[in-house]
């Protein structure tokens, strides 16, 4: 049984939107920010101010090899997952890759008040508008994607996603 994989920018939804498809389809989620931070025993902020971004990515490619060796699961990535073609490459032999896009007003407004993201230190706007940017054409190489701006409820994202993985998973 194949992976779901879920990829996009911070703020798209990837987390909510795998627990969804989770509830649905009784397939387990696994975070990957979330497993990094509970292996290093230190929030992800830390990571990056302790050891770096390099080191944060390096340890993000390890769990993406690790990952991709699995079946059956729902991943949801970081936002960054997308800087290495290797890490794309790596999920899509085993799972569906979809990318959940969002414009810049969408993030702003979902993560706004969030503190726990270390690419929006300072002006948080200006941060993500130059990041989605530099990331644009990455995740618009991914195959599958779903425009996430404005939309009211991740439900119907959910439900999209279950469609597209349900003919390749009888």
């Amino acid at each position: 049984m194949r992976n779901i994989v879920l990829v996009g920018f911070m703020g798209t939804g990837k987390t909510t939107v795998g627990r969804l498809i989770a509830e649905k389809t009784g397939m387990p989620l696994l975070d990957m920010d979330s497993i990094i931070v509970e292996r290093a025993g230190k929030p992800i902020t830390q990571i990056f101010a302790d050891e770096g971004e390099a080191y944060f990515r390096k340890l993000e490619r390890e769990l993406v090899q690790e990952l991709a060796a699995t079946e059956g699961n729902i991943i949801s990535t970081g936002g960054g997952i997308v800087l290495n073609p290797d890490n794309i490459a790596d999920f899509e032999k085993t799972g569906l890759v979809v990318c959940l896009l969002a414009d810049a007003e969408t993030v702003l407004d979902r993560v706004r008040h969030d503190t726990t993201r270390p690419l929006l230190a300072g002006d948080k706007e200006a941060k993500i508008v130059e990041l989605l940017e530099s990331r644009k054409a990455l995740y618009e190489s991914i195959a599958h994607k779903i425009d996430v701006s404005g939309r009211p409820s991740p439900v119907p994202t959910a439900q999209e996603i279950i469609d597209l993985y349900a003919p390749n998973n009888p």
